[in-house]
C-alpha cells in the first residue's frame, strides 16, 4: 500500500507519515521548501523498513503535481492513499490583506488540494478504488478574526471535500476531511504563552493538540475501517468549537 502525504515535512504530516509507515504504507513525502526535514524523515521511516521517496513540488503548479505522482507512481505504482496536508497560514486584519496574500493563501490550501485530488483520481478511477483525506482548520468551520482569507480557504476545503465524495463516490471512492484545532506545530509558533493559556481553558479537554491526535485520525479514515464512511468532516480540537 502506498501513501502520498504533501506537506509532509511539517508537524502532522510528518506524524501522519510516521503513523502510516508503523502500518507497513509506503510513503511519498511531498515538500516545497524543507528539505532537510523531509529528507531527515525518509530516514526515520526507512528505518522501519519501508519504501519513502521524497519529491519536492509546489502543489499548487500543476506541472509540478503531475510529475511528483509521475515519479511515485514509476516507483511505487498505485497511489492508494492521497492526504491533502499541505497548507499556510497569516494572521493578518483583512483590511491589510493584498493580492500576493489572497493568492498564496487561496494556491496552496485550496488549488493545490484540487490539482493533487485530479490527478489521484485519474488512477482510482480506473482502479475503482482509493481514499483521500483532505485537512482542513476548525478556522475552516467557524472563521476565525485575523484569519478570514485562511478560514475562507479552509472553508472552501470542506466544501470541496463534501461535493467531490459525491461525486466519487459510485466510482468506490472515499473522500473525508479532518479539521484541526490549534495543534503543536510551527504554523502554531507565533502563539504567545498568554494565548495558549486561553486557549486551553477555553478548550474542555484542557490542552492544546499534539500532531499524532490529528495523524492517527487520518490513517483511521485511509483504512478499510473507514469503507463505509465518506464526505465526512471531522474535527479534532478538544472540544474547542462545539
Amino acid at each position: 500500500m502506498n501513501v502520498l502525504i504533501t506537506g509532509a515535512s511539517g508537524g502532522i504530516g510528518s506524524a501522519a507519515a510516521r503513523v502510516f509507515a508503523d502500518h507497513n504504507y509506503n510513503v511519498i513525502i511531498n515538500y516545497n521548501k524543507n528539505e532537510d526535514a523531509a529528507n531527515a524523515l525518509v530516514e526515520e521511516l526507512a528505518e522501519k523498513g519501508v519504501k519513502t521517496l521524497a519529491y519536492q513540488a509546489d502543489v499548487s503548479d500543476e506541472k509540478q503535481v503531475d510529475m511528483m505522482f509521475c515519479k511515485a507512481e514509476k516507483k511505487f505504482g498505485f497511489v492508494d492513499v492521497l492526504v491533502n496536508n499541505a497548507g499556510v497560514a497569516q494572521q493578518k486584519l483583512f483590511t491589510y490583506f493584498d493580492t500576493e496574500d489572497y493568492n498564496r493563501i487561496f494556491d496552496i490550501n485550496m488549488r493545490g488540494t484540487a490539482l493533487c485530488s485530479r490527478r489521484a483520481l485519474k488512477s482510482m478511477i480506473r482502479e475503482h478504488r482509493g481514499k483521500i483525506v483532505n485537512v482542513s482548520s476548525m478556522w475552516g468551520v467557524c472563521g476565525a478574526s485575523c484569519e478570514v482569507l485562511y478560514s475562507a480557504a479552509k472553508g472552501a476545503v470542506i466544501s470541496f471535500t463534501k461535493a467531490l465524495a459525491k461525486e466519487v463516490g459510485p466510482s468506490g471512492i472515499n473522500v473525508n476531511c479532518v479539521a484541526p484545532g490549534v495543534i503543536d506545530t510551527k504554523m502554531n509558533a507565533n502563539l504567545s504563552a498568554d494565548d495558549l493559556d486561553v486557549i486551553r481553558e477555553a478548550t474542555p479537554l484542557g490542552r492544546t493538540g499534539k500532531p499524532e491526535d490529528v495523524a492517527e485520525l487520518i490513517y483511521f479514515l485511509s483504512s478499510s475501517k473507514a469503507d463505509f464512511i465518506t464526505g465526512q468532516i471531522i474535527t479534532v480540537d478538544g472540544g474547542l468549537t462545539i
